[in-house]
């Protein structure tokens, strides 16, 4: 006879599984970015790219002081990624550090970078992340690789201090973020 307590095992695991979606979206989406098999240059020249979406988005949630901005944002931010890569005027990162860029500057003037310090640790989170971008894009593809790896590893461990924190971004995201960019970060190392 099952104790009064406990639930049974079916209904255990759905509350957990509800419990850890963003864990199975993080899963589900990166089998759609796996490597496709083109070449190695293109490869990290694109996760280089989107590289400086993740702080930006802590950075301009912080700005606003509006954790359930964070979802609505990455909506905001992929529209923007891939509509500069349809357009193909202009690098995603390009457009991305240029916003970031915009959001530093409005915080600067409206004193907001000294009021707030969750909007400090985000401008460092912009300037160190966007960094690595840059040096993924600037380097040869194979030590490239390594470098924007890294940034994706870091800013997994980003999310996961903020979601401990529960700070700046809603939970829900930072968990989500944070098991994504671990497994942007471990294909750029072994599978591409």
């Amino acid at each position: 006879m099952q104790a009064a307590n406990t639930a049974p095992a079916p209904k255990r695991w759905i509350h957990v599984l509800k419990d850890r979606w963003p864990i199975a979206v993080a899963i589900g989406l990166m089998f759609l970015t796996l490597s496709s098999g083109s070449d190695l240059s293109s490869e990290v020249r694109s996760f280089a790219q989107i590289l400086p979406a993740l702080p930006l988005l802590y950075l301009v949630v912080a700005k606003l002081g509006r954790p359930a901005l964070s979802w609505p944002l990455l909506g905001v931010g992929t529209v923007i990624i891939f509509g500069a890569r349809l357009l193909d005027l202009v690098a995603p990162s390009t457009v991305l550090l240029a916003l970031a860029l915009v959001v530093l500057v409005w915080g600067m003037i409206d004193g907001h970078s000294r009021r707030s310090g969750e909007f400090r640790i985000q401008a460092i989170g912009v300037i160190g992340f966007g960094a690595l971008a840059l040096a993924g894009l600037a380097l040869d593809p194979e030590i490239g690789r390594y470098v924007v790896a890294a940034g994706w590893l870091v800013h997994g461990v980003w999310d996961f201090v903020h979601l401990w924190r529960g700070k700046v971004v809603t939970r829900s995201y930072a968990e989500w973020c944070g098991v994504f960019d671990v497994l942007v970060g471990i294909e750029l190392i072994f599978l591409v």
